[in-house]
C-alpha cells in the first residue's frame, strides 16, 4: 500500500498497478525525503513548481502537493503508469494542479518553464540517470537555485554532468537518494 504521509491529503492511498514494472517510493524513503527538503537548504515546498520524472504512481509528486507545492507536472511513457496517475490525481480532486506528460523522461523537449524541484526515479540499473540528468540541463527543465532529487540503486555508478553539485548523498538498504544543483 502506498499513502500520502502527510499534508493536505494525509492518509490518502494511492493506487498501485499491479506486476512489477512499477516500483514506487517507499513511504519511508518518502518521508525521510521530504524530511530533508523540509529541514534543509533546500528550495521551500511552499509554492513550488516540482516536476516528478518516471513518475510511476505519482506518489513523489502528490506527496509534494499535499505538502504545499503549487504545481505538479508529472512525466511518465507507460500506459498503465498514466492510467494511475490520471487515476490518483482524480481521486485526490487535484487536477488544476497537476500537469500529465506523456513522455520518455531520458529525452525531454526544451521545457516552456523551469522547476523549483524535480523529482528522479528511473527503472535502476538501465542507463537512464546520467542521459536523463543531461536532458533536464539542455533542455533548461531546472530553475536557478533548483534541487533535483534522484532515487537511485546503491551499486548505481552513473556518471553526473559535471555542472551539478552533489549537494547530499543518502543510503537505505538497496536504495541511493541524491540531491544536486547546478554548480
Amino acid at each position: 500500500m502506498t499513502r500520502i504521509i502527510s499534508g493536505h491529503y494525509r492518509g490518502r492511498r494511492l493506487t498501485v498497478p499491479e506486476g512489477r514494472d512499477i516500483r514506487p517510493t517507499t513511504d519511508r524513503m518518502r518521508e525521510r525525503l521530504f524530511s530533508m527538503l523540509t529541514h534543509s537548504r533546500y528550495p521551500t515546498m511552499q509554492d513550488a513548481k516540482v516536476l516528478d520524472l518516471f513518475a510511476g504512481t505519482g506518489a513523489l509528486g502528490l506527496e509534494a502537493l499535499s505538502r504545499g507545492a503549487a504545481h505538479v507536472t508529472f512525466v511518465e511513457k507507460a500506459r498503465a503508469s498514466l492510467a494511475c496517475i490520471k487515476g490518483n490525481i482524480e481521486a485526490l480532486k487535484a487536477q488544476d494542479a497537476c500537469t500529465l506528460m506523456p513522455l520518455d523522461a531520458s529525452k525531454l523537449p526544451p521545457a516552456k518553464e523551469a522547476f523549483d524541484i524535480i523529482f528522479m526515479d528511473p527503472p535502476y540499473r538501465q542507463g537512464l540517470v546520467s542521459p536523463t540528468l543531461s536532458t533536464v540541463l539542455e533542455g533548461h527543465w531546472l530553475a536557478a537555485g533548483g534541487v533535483i532529487v534522484c532515487e537511485l540503486a546503491t551499486d548505481d555508478a552513473s556518471e553526473l554532468p559535471p555542472s551539478l553539485q552533489i549537494l547530499d548523498d543518502r543510503r537505505q538498504g538497496q536504495q541511493r537518494v541524491i540531491f544536486l544543483t547546478h554548480a
